[in-house]
Formats: structure tokens, C-alpha cells, sequence
């Protein structure tokens, strides 16, 4: 891994809500893992790859699951090393991919996952005997391990035609769909994940020196060995949030910096499924949800910094984000808060 390779901090913020529930992170076990406390509230902020592995390990044997305790069981820790030795036993990628499911289906009391083999895809569904969502952390987590294991179970990328989630968006959408596809879809009624069917045909062949390197990394190798090949939108994302809302460059002077034509970057986004717009829109999206959870912001100071013309249409655009107005949508983040 290079340091460079980053995540969304979102991700951390996500991975304490459970395994830190007792009000502020626990700044001394950040500070081991090596992200900044401050950085948390930056809605711009990211972190290494290896930052958020070590961190996934530190909480991992502090609570004695490597689920982050969005379960009511969990896995314990060493449930990965078990899973893949188990699964590294079997003569093919899709009979590994099997194993592993039987065993996360014994293992966790809410997902129940199965693996439905078909003529033109095959897909990964998960049962929820509980019917209701979980959160988009939990999802983004399973596929996480389940991909990434199979992706080195294959030794390469399992490419993902399709994933189905029963939550809303959350505010990393951007980093799921550079982890695991562009062609991501949210409040289905179903939690799945698709992919080539000939992909689990291939042999396994894995030794226990391999095993012991890759359960050493991860999951940060996960996280940026196995997503997804390099993203324009994302490099266009982090191009937004460095610079201040109201001077973002429309879609051609976007295109001239970037050295491609406007035909070219309008094609090269679509590709991904996005457009330069909706990058927009998402960035602030998150820089709103942001700035609504720190009290101390007025209406119009948020509505300023979004680069909006006035409060009315922050009011509008919030409408449209999060289905409530501005108001609303803090009063959520402070209950938030007052719960956790």
C-alpha cells in the first residue's frame, strides 16, 4: 500500500459509532491508528489506507469483532484467518466464495448471505431475517470482506457488474462506487451484489505464507488493492472539495484543466456513471450535511459558503438532499449526538 491510497473519513466516523458509543472517539486510540481527532468534523478530510487498517484492528480487539459491533453476534477476532484458511482449502474461486458465506451466515445473526449461480450472472444475495435496513456502513463493511477475500482468493479483481442496497445514500457514496462499481443502486428492496458467473470458475491455489501476508494488511489492502480501476469522478471530487463552492470552474474550464476536450470529459463520466453536475451536487451534499451538524454555523453562513445566492435556496436544495428543511435536518444531527 502507498500512503497516498485514502479513504473518505466519513469511514472513520462511521466505524466509532458502535465500537465508541460512549460520546466523544477515544482520541488516544485514533492517535495509535494515526489520524488526527481534529480531522473527524472535516467533511473534506480523507485517510490513508493503512491508517484505517490499523485502526480496524485496534477496535476490532477491543470490542472482539471484526464486524465493528453492527451485529448482534459479530466475529470474533481471528474470524477473517479462519474464513479465508477455510475457504483457500477449496478447488475453486466459487466453492471458496461458498465457504465463506456458509460460514458469515453461521457466524452473523442479521445477514444471512447466499450465492445464486445463474447461466449469464451470478449473484450474492443477502437475507435479512430482521426487516429492516441497515445502515450503509454495514453494507459497504460485508462486501468489503467478501469481495475483497474472493479478489484474493482469484488473485484479482472480481469485477462487480452490479450491487443493489436497501439503505439510502450515504454521504461516501463516492468512495463505494470507486471501491466497487459505478453502476450502484440505493432503496431496493433487495441487498445484492452481481457478478460474472465464469469468474468463479477459475482454480484456487493459495499457500499459508500467502495467507499470513494478506491477513497482515488487511483489510487496507482490501480497501485499495481490489476497488476499482482509476476514477475521473473521483479525482474530479477532490478537485472540488479543495477549492471554495462558489469558485468552482463550470464543466469546460473542469475539462481544460484536466487537458480533455468537454465531449471527452461529458463521455469519460459517463463511463462511470456520473456527471460533472451530479459531482457537484454530491460534494455539496456532504459539505451541507456538514456545516448542519456544527451548531455555531447560521443558515446564511452555510447557504454563503455553499455558494448559493441566499438561505431560500439552501432551504430548496436541502428539500431535495435530505427531504426536510435545514432546520430539521440539524435538529436530526443533534439528536444524533444527544443519543450516542
Amino acid at each position: 500500500m502507498r500512503e497516498k491510497d485514502t479513504i473518505s473519513m466519513q469511514l472513520v466516523r462511521e466505524a466509532l459509532l458502535q465500537t465508541c458509543p460512549a460520546g466523544e472517539p477515544d482520541a488516544g486510540l485514533l492517535a495509535r491508528a494515526g489520524i488526527d481527532p481534529e480531522q473527524l468534523r472535516r467533511p473534506e478530510a480523507r485517510v490513508s489506507a493503512q491508517a484505517y487498517a490499523r485502526l480496524w484492528r485496534l477496535l476490532a480487539r477491543r470490542c472482539n469483532d471484526e464486524f465493528f459491533a453492527m451485529d448482534p453476534r459479530g466475529l470474533r477476532s481471528g474470524s477473517l484467518a479462519f474464513m479465508c484458511r477455510a475457504a483457500m482449502a477449496q478447488p475453486t474461486v466459487g466453492q471458496g466464495l461458498e465457504t465463506m458465506l456458509a460460514f458469515l451466515s453461521l457466524m452473523l445473526e442479521d445477514l444471512h448471505p447466499g450465492l445464486v449461480r445463474q447461466p449469464d450472472m451470478a449473484e450474492i444475495v443477502l437475507n435479512e431475517p430482521r426487516d429492516l435496513p441497515r445502515r450503509a456502513f454495514t453494507y459497504f463493511t460485508f462486501w468489503m470482506i467478501v469481495h475483497g477475500v474472493a479478489c484474493w482468493l482469484a488473485g484479482r479483481r472480481i469485477p462487480i457488474l452490479a450491487i443493489d442496497l436497501r439503505c439510502g445514500p450515504p454521504p461516501f457514496c463516492d468512495d463505494y462506487r470507486v471501491m466497487f462499481t459505478r453502476n450502484l443502486h440505493f432503496d431496493r428492496p433487495l441487498t445484492r451484489l452481481v457478478i460474472a458467473p465464469q469468474s468463479l470458475d477459475q482454480p484456487l491455489r493459495r499457500s499459508e505464507a500467502q495467507l499470513q501476508r494478506f491477513l497482515a494488511q488487511a483489510p487496507g489492502n482490501i480497501l485499495v488493492k481490489y476497488r476499482d480501476p482509476a476514477s475521473l469522478g473521483l479525482r474530479i471530487r477532490g478537485d472540488l472539495l479543495g477549492l471554495e463552492p462558489a469558485s468552482w470552474p463550470d464543466s469546460d474550464a473542469c475539462a481544460r484543466r484536466l487537458g480533455v476536450s468537454p465531449a471527452t470529459l461529458r463521455r469519460r463520466l459517463a463511463d462511470e456513471g456520473q456527471t460533472y453536475h451530479g459531482l457537484k451536487d454530491s460534494v455539496r451534499r456532504e459539505l451541507a450535511d456538514t456545516w448542519l451538524s456544527q451548531a455555531d454555523l447560521s443558515m446564511a453562513e452555510i447557504a454563503e459558503r455553499l455558494g448559493f445566492a441566499d438561505s431560500s435556496a439552501l432551504y430548496k436544495a436541502a428539500h431535495k438532499w435530505f427531504g426536510c428543511n435545514p432546520g430539521q435536518r440539524r435538529a436530526q444531527h443533534m439528536h444524533g449526538a444527544a443519543a450516542d
